[in-house]
């Protein structure tokens, strides 16, 4: 079943970093492609990559990815390039200059959030601008999800009779 909706939205996901919703509050998300290597996309399509602790930054009017680690291809013998390399970010001017104001603000970050094939089969990354959570907010972010969930058991219970 989770499988038609993924089919239904036309995207096939390949990971996703699920601590970044812990660790920070998250804002406004972009689209933007990669530029990769074809041994790259061919072993993302193989075993996918690793999106924890990777961070982006705007340096030169470019986007970078910082810290993605995308496993080596297994048949790509020489042409396998460095797992743990920057990779540049595909976005339009406009988008750049905004994210770039945002960023100079005190503490915004940029986050990955989700790298996946669209329905064109290419590779898109969902990074998202956000700001950091402090450790009260992460408590009770948690408290508000368990009895969110304890309400959906009881709506549940009271439903089958």
């Amino acid at each position: 079943m989770a499988e038609n909706q993924v089919k239904q939205q036309g995207k096939k996901s390949i990971a996703r970093n699920r601590s970044a919703r812990h660790e920070y509050e998250i804002g406004e998300t972009f689209e933007c492609g990669l530029v990769l290597t074809g041994t790259e996309v061919k072993s993302l399509r193989e075993r996918g990559c690793q999106l924890t602790d990777t961070f982006c930054l705007i340096r030169d009017g470019e986007a970078w990815i910082h810290g993605m680690h995308l496993h080596p291809y297994t048949n790509g013998g020489v042409w396998n390039v460095d797992p743990d390399r920057k990779r540049k970010l595909l976005l339009h001017r406009r988008q750049i200059d905004y994210l770039d104001g945002k960023l100079r603000q005190k503490g915004l970050a940029l986050v990955p959030l989700e790298i996946y094939f669209d329905e064109h089969n290419r590779v898109k990354l969902l990074i998202a601008l956000s700001q950091g959570k402090k450790l009260y907010d992460k408590r009770a972010s948690a408290a508000k999800r368990d009895s969110d969930r304890e309400i959906q058991r009881a709506l549940k219970e009271r439903s089958r009779y």
